[in-house]
């Protein structure tokens, strides 16, 4: 060290700063290995939770878009806000949902978690959601919250399902490839956070995009088709929900799994000399879902 190194104040970091990718990248690995080694019954009750939330989300999203005249971008950018309500209450209230536990993969990339573990987490947690959304469809009709405007917001709800079960497959898929590599950057900003509003204000725009850009989320697809068919929408069928979701499942998976979680493992993690590590480390400075 030189002498005017020497003679130069040291400088620390805040405890606010915000963690850096590196330490993020071993903060969603050690995340990962906590939620896939969860009790069934708490990914269940947890993941039944994260579809209710998401739901919230997207039918805040069909209020906000029913009569808007705003035009087509700076509308669809407002309903983005809304439907960012959802991936809020995920991660501030605590819930597992699909889309971002496909940063899993990154435990699982690092041996810490096996493929069994993965896939266990990700269909009990996939059911959970669907069970969650579906559930919520059936007491937002119920409610009677879909005849508002006068019904209004019902012709916006079956509008936007009609066109989510035309999408042909190779476009949906792409599409839930896209939407998810923003919902996982989402994920992943939030763990360099320190505080609820920072975590709200990394998910707000992320969210926002992909919702505005029309990208295609297998978990709020749970929730708006079915509550498009109880409000009476004629053309929606069982075999065409069931359709639409399986291309935007794989493109979420590609999306989140592969795009985010494994390209950040590559660049952070990958250790090609070292020892596979067999052991499991639950410990986390942050949780963030």
């Amino acid at each position: 060290m030189t002498r005017r190194e020497q003679s130069l104040p040291a400088v620390t970091a805040s405890p606010q700063d915000a963690y850096p990718p590196a330490q993020i990248a071993r903060l969603v690995g050690d995340v990962g290995v906590r939620k896939a080694t969860m009790p069934t019954i708490q990914i269940i009750m947890l993941g039944v939770l994260a579809g209710a939330f998401i739901a919230f989300g997207a039918m805040f999203f069909t209020l906000v878009m029913t009569g808007n005249s705003l035009g087509f971008g700076p509308g669809r950018l407002l309903g983005g806000l809304a439907f960012s309500l959802g991936l809020i209450l995920v991660v501030v209230g605590g819930a597992e949902l699909f889309t971002g536990n496909n940063l899993i993969v990154m435990a699982w990339a690092e041996r810490k978690v096996t493929t069994p573990q993965l896939l266990r987490n990700w269909s009990l947690v996939y059911l959970a959601n669907l069970a969650g959304a579906v559930g919520t469809a059936l007491m937002v009709h119920w409610s009677g919250t879909l005849a508002l405007g006068p019904g209004d917001i019902a012709a916006t709800a079956i509008r936007f399902a009609e066109a989510k079960t035309t999408i042909p497959f190779g476009e949906a898929f792409f599409r839930g490839v896209l939407c998810n590599v923003l919902v996982c950057l989402a994920v992943w900003l939030c763990f360099a956070a320190h505080d609820v509003a920072s975590k709200i204000l990394a998910i707000l725009f992320p969210i926002s995009a992909f919702v505005a850009l029309g990208f295609e989320h297998s978990v709020a697809n749970m929730y708006l088709i079915p509550v498009a068919w109880l409000a009476g929408a004629q053309s929606i069928t069982l075999a065409g929900f069931v359709t639409s979701l399986v291309p935007v499942t794989l493109g979420n998976v590609v999306g989140g799994g592969l795009f985010v979680a494994a390209v950040y493992w590559v660049i952070y993690l990958r250790r090609p000399d070292a020892p596979h590590d067999t052991e499991t480390d639950g410990s986390t400075r942050s949780s963030c879902r």
